[in-house]
């Protein structure tokens, strides 16, 4: 069943790429889609006529689709390795802390002005390097004692709380209007100005963490009941928790520095794809990244054709969408949070 799900599901991937280069504010029939794709790919000649449909196509929407596919199986994967690391059915990729302090990094960016020599990098720079920052400062205050579930969850959402508090006051002190309205956007996730050069380390990231993680399924259904459980199945749950902490930080922290604060797609497709084919992080980690892809594509899509010509922000769409998925979940009788 899953392998068929898995060809279903990177079928429909295929599909919700092109359909996402096609539609838009100007649309552009499916044909002449994959026509122009196919002369980029292979070098065919492109018509006079066609050099403005052309540049829509492969310098403008191709990129910014797959990087959302990209971000989409991205932050499913991290959510569901994060939620198998703290045992919780409320973790999501942003739960330890690193989005917010991905955040003060491109807030002081849009209302400051730093890191201007870097032109269109600055933001996704500043973003990355405090949430590296970010990272470091929640791993040090938790280590102490060991990085159990609940020291993860308590200091990463105290964290959090910090550093939203600086981004806030970063905008509220802005003298610019325009400056904080468009750190407000990028806050709230967006994948308006993306370019070729914002895909590579994103995809390499993804792919690396991913398979990763496939590699510690069976570990990670192991933790998942519980650390002594873990232990004596022969899991080093120590050892096993930091290493998972550093790859989901960093994967994350990737991720938020090109599309901003994403929210609901990590959290609410791993129980989704739970519902489908078991708690076992085997099946898990094989649908959960291709269904992240093509749902992330679609909100995108929506983003761009719901309020033409101007977009609005993922992360409005995503919690418009998860929200009645939760609700819908916790009335079910059959299902349980984090599977049985």
């Amino acid at each position: 069943m899953t392998k068929r799900l898995c060809v279903g599901l990177a079928a429909l991937l295929a599909l919700s790429i092109v359909c996402g280069v096609a539609l838009g504010p100007v649309r552009i029939p499916f044909g002449d889609v994959l026509r122009l794709l196919e002369a980029a790919v292979t070098g065919g000649v492109i018509e006079p006529s066609e050099a403005g449909p052309y540049r829509i196509v492969w310098d403008i929407r191709l990129p910014r689709v797959l990087l959302a596919a990209v971000v989409g199986a991205g932050l499913a994967v991290v959510g569901v390795a994060i939620q198998a690391m703290v045992r919780n059915a409320l973790a999501d990729p942003y739960v330890l802390g690193i989005s917010s302090g991905a955040s003060v990094g491109a807030t002081a960016v849009a209302t400051m002005g730093l890191f201007a020599s870097l032109g269109i990098y600055a933001l996704s720079t500043a973003a990355f390097l405090s949430a590296l920052a970010a990272m470091a400062l929640v791993y040090l205050a938790a280590r102490r004692g060991g990085l159990t579930p609940l020291k993860l969850v308590l200091t990463g959402t105290a964290m959090a709380y910090g550093f939203s508090a600086v981004a806030m006051l970063l905008v509220f002190q802005s003298p610019r209007g325009e400056a904080a309205r468009a750190a407000m956007f990028w806050l709230l996730g967006s994948l308006g100005g993306v370019t070729w050069a914002s895909l590579p380390v994103a995809a390499v990231t993804v792919v690396a963490g991913t398979v990763y993680l496939r590699t510690r399924a069976r570990q990670l259904n192991a933790m998942s009941m519980g650390d002594e459980t873990a232990t004596t199945l022969g899991v080093d749950v120590a050892r096993l928790r930091k290493a998972l902490f550093v790859v989901t930080a960093a994967m994350t922290g990737v991720l938020v520095a090109v599309s901003g604060a994403v929210g609901f797609v990590g959290l609410m497709l791993p129980h989704l794809v739970r519902l489908v084919v078991g708690a076992d992080h085997r099946r898990v980690l094989a649908v959960a990244p291709l269904a992240g892809a093509c749902f992330l594509i679609w909100v995108d899509v929506a983003a761009r054709l719901l309020a033409a010509p101007e977009e609005l922000p993922l992360g409005v769409i995503t919690a418009a969408l998860g929200v009645p998925c939760f609700v819908f979940l916790m009335r079910g009788r059959g299902y349980v949070f984090g599977g049985r």
